[in-house]
């Protein structure tokens, strides 16, 4: 088995979600490659949208790694990814150890875990708002809870006073835990926010000005050649067995625009790898799927926030319906809906959508759905048969008026219990076909 070197790396968690890692990750990005450094992110767990902030600021396309849905060897093969990279960040989700209660692929999901598969220390960034010297037993705690983890030591964040972090910094040295920076709370760079987390890379108005703010305000607050000097990394496998999801065709027409941007990056580069080319066009300019395409996929997004264009876009359902006639068409999640035969906005109006599934859907009722899913195909989807399973994860806020098409696949979560959101299928008369589901395809299960 032959092993590659890996450039060193740095995890940056913290003990929960709100404190800070978004900023901490998007300031070192943009600071250490106004040094001159090739860095190159990763995102664990399975966010959507910090992905396309990681690129904005690093120049480099970043990938997600996630233990529940990945195998070692798909885990392996993105994080060969950053092999001619100088410095590999990656930004965790939630607290550092959090994750589901049923390991899958390779884990649980937590970013715990990817640190210590990879080997890259963990950068923790503690809110200090209201404690002092008591911060070193929560930092000593999450350093030692896990002896294969490897711990670079800890950013403290939203520091009052000089005063204050004196105190907190004599706590850890006591403790024996690295301070390698120290953010004030005046000051803090703050990114904005909507129902599914942060407002999209593309959307944020003034993003080059945040991300500039962000490099300042860290390295004016952090020991970059500290941090720097604290990354490490494992050797990687390049033989360990993987299976990648196949592509739904050689030429895939895609949906890309500001409601149709929820894609994983690494499986496109996956895609592209096995040979497909990809399509890019826009429902909302009222484009259609290129006609050489073989198949059509609608990502997730923010259709409710579009809907009124979408329903105006008579071009683009007129082709798309055409389209469907002889090849495959998905949809993920706001492209499922966007599929479906209308949507209802959250001022209760109705919107009509492209009508090649019978699902109705409404924001006026809304409901949260998270969480992971297993997925075992009843009906064919992007190159994989009847009773092959995927691992994906779902995110919306949107209730179900109407399902009343065949099921895509019978669907659980992480803890095994069977949920409602099933996906439909339509087998058209020419030969073509038309899917949607509401999870959003991580990865071919290896062992479920």
């Amino acid at each position: 088995m032959s092993n590659s070197t890996a450039p060193p790396g740095l995890l940056i968690s913290a003990p929960s979600s709100g404190t800070g890692k978004t900023v901490l990750m998007l300031g070192l990005l943009t600071a250490l490659r106004a040094r001159g450094l090739s860095v190159q992110p990763f995102k664990s767990g399975p966010d959507y949208i910090d992905p396309a902030f990681h690129l904005a600021a690093s120049n480099r396309a970043s990938f997600n790694l996630d233990t529940w849905a990945m195998s070692p060897g798909q885990l392996a093969a993105h994080a060969a990814a950053g092999r001619d990279a100088d410095l590999i960040l990656a930004e965790g989700s939630m607290g550092l150890f959090d994750g589901v209660a049923k390991p899958g692929e390779t884990g649980i999901g937590s970013s715990a875990e990817i640190a210590a598969l990879m080997g890259w220390p963990v950068l923790l960034i503690l809110d200090v708002s209201g404690q002092a010297q008591s911060a070193a037993a929560m930092a000593k705690g999450f350093a030692t809870l896990r002896p294969d983890m490897p711990f670079a030591g800890v950013v403290l964040n939203r520091v009052a006073s000089p005063r204050h972090e004196a105190l907190i910094r004599k706590g850890m040295a006591e403790a024996g835990i690295a301070v390698l920076g120290a953010l004030p709370r005046q000051g803090n760079i703050e990114l904005p926010e909507r129902h599914l987390g942060l407002v999209q890379a593309e959307e944020t108005a003034g993003l080059d000005s945040i991300l500039h703010n962000a490099g300042a305000f860290i390295v004016a607050h952090c020991d970059l050649d500290a941090i720097i000097a604290a990354a490490a990394s494992h050797s990687q496998s390049e033989t360990m067995p993987h299976r990648p999801a196949p592509p739904p065709g050689g030429r895939i027409a895609l949906a890309r625009d500001a409601g149709f941007s929820f894609i994983y990056p690494h499986l496109l580069a996956e895609w592209r790898r096995q040979g497909a080319t990809i399509l890019p066009f826009s429902p909302l300019a009222d484009e259609a799927p290129d006609e050489s395409a073989d198949a059509c996929w609608l990502p997730g997004g923010y259709p409710e926030l579009h809907a009124g264009r979408l329903a105006a876009a008579g071009f683009f359902r007129e082709k798309l319906t055409r389209f469907a006639r002889t090849r495959p068409v998905h949809g993920e999640c706001g492209g499922y809906m966007a599929l479906g035969a209308g949507l209802v906005d959250v001022q209760g109006q109705r919107h009509r959508m492209a009508g090649l599934l019978g699902l109705e859907t409404s924001f006026h009722k809304r409901r949260m759905h998270l969480g992971y899913r297993l997925a075992r195909l009843i009906a064919p989807l992007a190159g994989l048969a009847p009773g092959e399973a995927m691992r994906g994860h779902e995110f919306h806020y949107a209730t179900i008026l109407s399902q009343p098409d065949a099921p895509l696949a019978r669907v659980s979560d992480a803890n095994g219990d069977t949920i409602p959101e099933t996906g439909s299928f339509r087998a058209m008369e020419s030969g073509g076909q038309v899917s949607g589901s509401f999870f959003h395809l991580i990865a071919r299960a290896q062992n479920a």
